[in-house]
């Protein structure tokens, strides 16, 4: 199973999440989230890695009011690539007609 990422404001809240996981036999860690452009550790939120199903993370995402990290990778099928259809060469007369 793919790790979920699940992002939270208070360390505490972090690891309470993880430690549910825990329990439930799911792997868990806890670790401090760098954002860009951020200078102060102190405003660093906290990630739960886990391989819980994506469902049981967000439920507890939303209880501790954090979000869900989800990684936008290519897929390894892609549709065919769709051409816009051309544009007209002139614009199209919809109350009089000329």
């Amino acid at each position: 199973m793919v790790p979920v990422r699940g992002i939270f404001f208070d360390e505490d809240d972090a690891r309470a999440a993880a430690l549910v996981l825990a329990r439930g036999g799911f792997e868990a860690t806890v670790t401090r989230e760098r954002l860009a452009g951020e200078d102060d550790d102190e405003d660093h939120p906290w990630a739960v890695v886990t391989d819980a199903p994506m469902i049981q993370l967000e439920m507890l995402v939303e209880t501790y009011d954090g979000w869900l990290d989800l990684d936008e990778e290519e897929p390894e099928h892609r549709p065919p690539l769709r051409l816009p259809m051309p544009l007209p060469e002139e614009p199209k007369r919809i109350k009089r007609p000329e």
